[in-house]
């Protein structure tokens, strides 16, 4: 698994172990959401982490790393008392405490939104040289790019399929979600650009001979939405269905190729 690559990338710089009491010469990062939880596990795990509260979520993919590190909540507070050296950050965070953290010296490393593969690979290799670890973020993206070739090859024909979350959202043209099923060779029935909700009763009448589900393997999360309706768990039953899981999709991250094989199976 590229979760295995990204680990062994990560200890050659430095080993993966739980942050003990402060010490001055380590690096300090803080971590403002789950989505930057992902990229500082893989890429600075020998640093003196400050984790998000989310970091050990369903959707984190590394959820059993993030387990025995600090975390705190994503505010001015907390960052004064930690005094991190970076913070990292994709959606977490306020312009407040951004700027506050900027006039006291400290460096915020974002994360990019990502609306193809590309914008993917840009993010690890530019995220990862921000934090001082190109070689990592250069092994990643080299293995992503492998496995998104093997992957490529061994998609079938372009088969329209349904992209569905457990809330009844779907996904369009211009989106990640829409850029790793063309990847793996299924064309997105939804030509509407971005997300959008998916119509109960249009899908009850005439439902896609196959779907593309993400987002229903957190528990207790939108227990009564729209793909979860009886009708629709009837309609995805009898159709040819991938399920990838929430971690996949949750951040744009070098593990994003993972769905796609999913998907290309």
């Amino acid at each position: 698994m590229i979760r295995g690559a990204a680990l062994v990338a990560a200890l050659a710089v430095g080993g993966c172990v739980a942050a003990p009491e402060r010490d001055a010469g380590r690096l300090r990062v803080m971590s403002l959401d789950g989505c930057a939880d992902q990229y500082v596990l893989a890429m600075v795990p020998e640093a003196e982490l400050a984790l998000s509260p989310r970091a050990d979520d369903a959707d984190s993919y590394f959820a059993d790393e993030a387990r025995g590190r600090r975390r705190i909540r994503p505010g001015l507070e907390a960052a004064v008392g930690f005094r991190p050296d970076v913070v990292v950050r994709q959606w977490g965070g306020d312009a407040r405490l951004l700027a506050a953290l900027e006039r006291r010296g400290v460096r915020v490393v974002e994360i990019g939104d990502a609306s193809d593969l590309g914008d993917v690979r840009a993010n690890v290799v530019r995220v990862a040289r921000e934090l001082g670890r190109a070689e990592v973020g250069e092994r990643l993206a080299i293995g992503m790019d492998a496995r998104l070739e093997e992957a490529r090859d061994s998609a079938g024909l372009r088969e329209p399929a349904l992209y569905l979350t457990a809330s009844g959202w779907t996904s369009g043209p211009g989106t990640l979600v829409d850029a790793v099923m063309a990847a793996g060779g299924v064309e997105n029935v939804t030509k509407t650009p971005g997300f959008g909700p998916v119509g109960l009763e249009a899908l009850a009448l005439d439902p896609p001979d196959r779907f593309v589900l993400s987002f229903f393997d957190r528990p207790g999360s939108d227990r009564h939405g729209v793909g979860r309706h009886e009708v629709l768990r009837r309609a995805v039953a009898a159709e040819e269905t991938r399920v990838i899981p929430a971690a996949l999709l949750s951040c744009p991250a070098w593990f994003t190729v993972e769905a796609v094989e999913i998907v290309a199976e």
